[in-house]
Formats: structure tokens, C-alpha cells, sequence
């Protein structure tokens, strides 16, 4: 089968796209997935320029969404049959094979049906940034009803599911773009408020919109740059999450404000095998697709590439300031 495989630890032209063997079910528990699409996500632009996770050899196969049709399944697989269209965040971190392939096979547990309204392509945008919007929100988050939350980078590809997950939530939405197409883009997801940071920061501009108090959750999913200043933005008791490792930090003002800081690290059930949380993260993939089914939640898809095509969707992603999603197509 073709597939992309990272064969070095370096820059987007260590992707080479070539022949290696299909997999093959080896556990009666497994499926085998004719993959249609693959999300790329930062994650993988980063196992591709640091190294992988694990203390495997390279070559390696990135890419941890997927969306396809199931092919074949295990003895003891149950439910889930042949011809099944499904989406799944898994592998592509060192260890399982990646998406960036025609075929792959995974647990059947790590697997959930697609939404019947998704194309391929919308469903293998989805998985990652679902489960990590739905984890800092309000499983870090616990964002409520009638709360102000703040989420950065509201055009991005977590950021522009956070403000669908959180308005759905009934929560007060303030978003932080960097352009006026960028904050037309997000009103039309549900945004109550857009703030071009680019002119005058954000504090300000939060500190205007709620009256002095400050979001009650502020979501961070940027830079230890933008942590920071989150600070300063958070209410006196209210939440600050972040994707990011924030280094050295001066926490003065946050323990005045009584904040609770915390980290949403999605992959970390997947990466330490704790099953029973990867258990949730598939709870949280078929709620979203009641609701998109629903018409309730969107994926935005701004750039699609041919698998063969990974080098430019990685050199484009590594630029910064993509709206949405990007995807590689798989025939």
C-alpha cells in the first residue's frame, strides 16, 4: 500500500511518500480500516521535527485522525461489521502505524461510527480537536451555563470547535482572532465577541467586555506567551487552561486571583494506555456526532491536500494562522 513515511527527524521533506506492507489483523479484537482521509495536526509537525514518542526505529508512519470504511474485522469484534464508515484519533506517535496510509488497523474499541451527515474529510478533521476542546472546557475546564469564557484562536483548528462546544454549553463566548476575515469566521460559529489582538492585545479588551471581572474560563491553546497575559484576563477565581507548556511563569498575580491552572493534554490516555479514559474520549466523539448529525456543530476544512501532498500540508501548517482543518485525502 502507499503511505507517507517520516524517515528522518527533520523537516517536512523527510516525508517521503512510498510502498510499505499493509497491515494485517493479528488480535481478534482489531479491524482493518481503508482509510479516506487523514487530519493533520500540529502534534505531527512536532513528532516530525523533535522525534517520536517512543524509542522506536524510524521510518514511521504519522498522523493520528483517520476516517474511513472498516474492511475487515476481528472474531471477536462486535460492534462494528464490514462496510462501516468510521473516525478515531490513534497511532502516529512512534508506536501503531499512523493515518498518512491507505490502510491501517486498530482496536475496534478506539473506533466510533462517523456522523452520517460528515464527508470523509470533515470526520478526519475531527477527532483530535473535539476531544481536546471537550477536555479543557469541561473536563478542565468546568465550564458551566451562563459563564464568560475566553478561547484564543478562535479560527484554529481546536479553537473553532471550543466556541461551537461552549455555546452549546449556554456559555458566554469572547474569542481572540487575528483578522477581521478570521473574526467574521468565528460570529458565524456562534462567537459572541471576536478581539483582534493584533491591534491592541486582548487584556483590555476583556477587561471592557466583562466589566472589569474577567473570564470565568480562559482557554489557551496559542503560546507561553499568550498564557501570560492570560493572567491578567482570568476573573479573581476562575479557571485558566492551557495546551502548552508555559516554562517558567511569575504566578504572583494568578494566586491573588485564586485561579486554577491546568493542562489538557488529549493524547496522554493514549500515549500511557489508560484505557478507561480513552473509553471517555470515544463517549465524547459520539456525542459530537449526535449533535453535528443535529446540525449543531460544524467542522471548518480550509485546506485539503493528496496524500502524496503531506510536505506542503505540514510546510503550511508550520506557517501559522490556518483557519480550521487541514487534510490529506486518501484514494
Amino acid at each position: 500500500m502507499k503511505a507517507i513515511q517520516m524517515t528522518a527527524v527533520g523537516g517536512p521533506e523527510v516525508l517521503i511518500y512510498q510502498d510499505i506492507p499493509e497491515p494485517e489483523i493479528l488480535m481478534p479484537s482489531q479491524v482493518k480500516v481503508k482509510l479516506n482521509a487523514a487530519g493533520v495536526n500540529p502534534v505531527d509537525t512536532k513528532v516530525r521535527r523533535h522525534g517520536l514518542f517512543y524509542n522506536q526505529p524510524l521510518p514511521a508512519v504519522l498522523g493520528c485522525d483517520g476516517a474511513g470504511t472498516i474492511l475487515e474485522i476481528g472474531a471477536d469484534v462486535q460492534n462494528f461489521k464490514v462496510g462501516d464508515k468510521v473516525w478515531f484519533c490513534h497511532g502516529g506517535l512512534g508506536r501503531e502505524q499512523g493515518n498518512y496510509a491507505e490502510v491501517t488497523v486498530i482496536d475496534a474499541r478506539w473506533l466510533s461510527l462517523m456522523p452520517t451527515t460528515f464527508s470523509f474529510v470533515e470526520a478526519a478533521a475531527a477527532p483530535l480537536v473535539l476531544i481536546t476542546a471537550w477536555g479543557g472546557l469541561f473536563d478542565r475546564g468546568g465550564l458551566q451555563a451562563g459563564q464568560t469564557v475566553l478561547i484564543h484562536a478562535g479560527a484554529g483548528g481546536v479553537g473553532h470547535v471550543a466556541i461551537q462546544l461552549a455555546k452549546l454549553k449556554g456559555a458566554r463566548v469572547l474569542t481572540t482572532v487575528s483578522s477581521e476575515e478570521k473574526a467574521a469566521l468565528v460570529k458565524s460559529l456562534g462567537a459572541d465577541e471576536a478581539i483582534i489582538y493584533s491591534q491592541n492585545g486582548f487584556v483590555d479588551a476583556v477587561d471592557e467586555l466583562t466589566a472589569g471581572k474577567g473570564a470565568d474560563l480562559v482557554f489557551d491553546t496559542v503560546s507561553a506567551e499568550v498564557f501570560k497575559a492570560s493572567i491578567a484576563a482570568t476573573a479573581h477565581f476562575g479557571r485558566l487552561i492551557t495546551l502548552l507548556d508555559p516554562g517558567a511563569v511569575d504566578l504572583s498575580e494568578a494566586r491573588l486571583r485564586n485561579l486554577l491552572i491546568g493542562f489538557e493534554l488529549m493524547l496522554t490516555p493514549m500515549l500511557r494506555d489508560l484505557h478507561e479514559a480513552r473509553d471517555k474520549h470515544i463517549e465524547i466523539l459520539n456525542q459530537c456526532a449526535v449533535w453535528i448529525d443535529q446540525g449543531l456543530l460544524k467542522l471548518h476544512v480550509s485546506q485539503q491536500f493528496a496524500l502524496q501532498e503531506a510536505q506542503a500540508a505540514h510546510h503550511l501548517i508550520e506557517a501559522g494562522h490556518t483557519s480550521g482543518k487541514i487534510v490529506l485525502t486518501i484514494s
